[in-house]
């Protein structure tokens, strides 16, 4: 079986990088500029990372020729354009440009809010824990309680993080160091009947001591009465 590039889901767009970022699920991820993507410099050794790297980049340019692919091929070069999509946007995030869409997007909560009730549904930002491909999932990074989380929605939390990368929250906060909130003081103590946790802690550790203590004593005044 053959298939045209003209039965491609992504002719309903203009553009290929339009219909990409507006796939369910791809919420987290911003629109690279063309002429970032057409820019061989900033693609430097990607072509070792990606399969079918220069039909892909063609497909992501909207240059991909109208040659008659099968089913297999054109499949694989649509997964690879993805991946390498996903590769060049960690790098592209990183620039000025970059960093100043995803800013926008942290601003107006694109990216979910904090689940800790203390940081009072602080935005979050997307973060990698590895910069290498296929090492780790996407995170979210509050910069109020300076911790990390998993995306809530499943399609979400399929991303990789090495498409984000592991600096993002932290250049975003460099560039926009007025807008870097304070780090949250409240912290949630946990009690038992008004007792802090590790009061009653110490509380019963004592009182293990004193019971032992006890035993000890009695053993010892026990074993040196005499016989009646």
């Amino acid at each position: 079986n053959e298939l045209s590039s003209t039965d491609s889901e992504s002719d309903y767009y203009k553009y290929w990088i339009d219909w990409f970022v507006s796939l369910e699920g791809n919420e987290y991820f911003c629109a690279v500029d063309e002429e970032y993507v057409t820019d061989r410099f900033n693609l430097t050794n990607l072509n070792t990372e990606v399969l079918h790297y220069q039909k892909a980049l063609e497909l992501i340019t909207d240059n991909l020729s109208n040659k008659p692919m099968t089913n297999e091929l054109r499949e694989q070069v649509e997964k690879s354009a993805m991946h390498l999509y996903g590769l060049v946007h960690a790098r592209y995030i990183m620039t000025a440009r970059g960093l100043s869409k995803m800013y926008e997007k942290y601003k107006h909560g694109e990216f979910g809010l904090c689940p800790r009730y203390h940081c009072s549904q602080h935005p979050l930002i997307p973060v990698g824990l590895s910069d290498v491909a296929f090492k780790e999932k996407v995170k979210l990074y509050c910069s109020r309680c300076e911790d990390i989380y998993s995306p809530k929605s499943r399609k979400h939390g399929r991303l990789d993080g090495a498409y984000f990368g592991t600096g993002l929250p932290h250049m975003i906060f460099l560039n926009y160091p007025a807008n870097r909130p304070a780090p949250s003081e409240q912290r949630y103590v946990p009690r038992i009947f008004g007792f802090k946790i590790h009061e009653v802690a110490e509380l019963h550790r004592w009182q293990d001591e004193q019971r032992e203590e006890q035993k000890k004593r009695l053993g010892i005044a026990s074993s040196t009465q005499l016989p009646a």
